[in-house]
């Protein structure tokens, strides 16, 4: 999670491969649903239905990854992440909109506050270490 901007998909495509994950980005889940509403109760649905697909997957017996935003606690809750890797890279994103509402989470298991060549590489060794 993390603001526009911060680096979520970056990582996320580097660690997909190390965790032989599935890896869900918001943008492409908000194409297919053809659901571009960033109102709260258009947030509230996003994180609704990325839980919904990560729940799948996970019943599948698989890792997945979501690279999404998620700026609320009231999102936060509804995703419900088994892990958290909050991309704190930045302090405000292009939109307005998002950087109002964005509520630094309070307990994050990943804390990446700069980008590196390795973060991907630490932050996957140390998951299969402790799954």
């Amino acid at each position: 999670m993390g603001l526009p901007g911060s680096g979520k998909t970056y990582l996320t495509e580097r660690l997909q491969p190390l965790l032989k994950a599935a890896w869900y980005n918001a943008d492409k889940i908000r194409e297919m649903a053809n659901d571009w509403d960033f109102s709260d109760n258009g947030r509230k649905r996003q994180s609704m239905r990325m839980r919904a697909i990560a729940d799948y997957e996970k019943s599948c017996g698989r890792y997945v990854l979501c690279d999404f935003i998620c700026p609320t606690k009231e999102t936060r809750k509804n995703f419900q992440a088994d892990i958290v890797i909050w991309m704190d890279t930045i302090s405000e994103s292009r939109f307005d909109d998002t950087n109002k509402i964005f509520e630094a989470p309070v307990k994050v298991d990943f804390h990446i506050k700069e980008w590196n060549d390795h973060n991907h590489v630490d932050v996957a060794e140390e998951i299969l270490k402790n799954v």
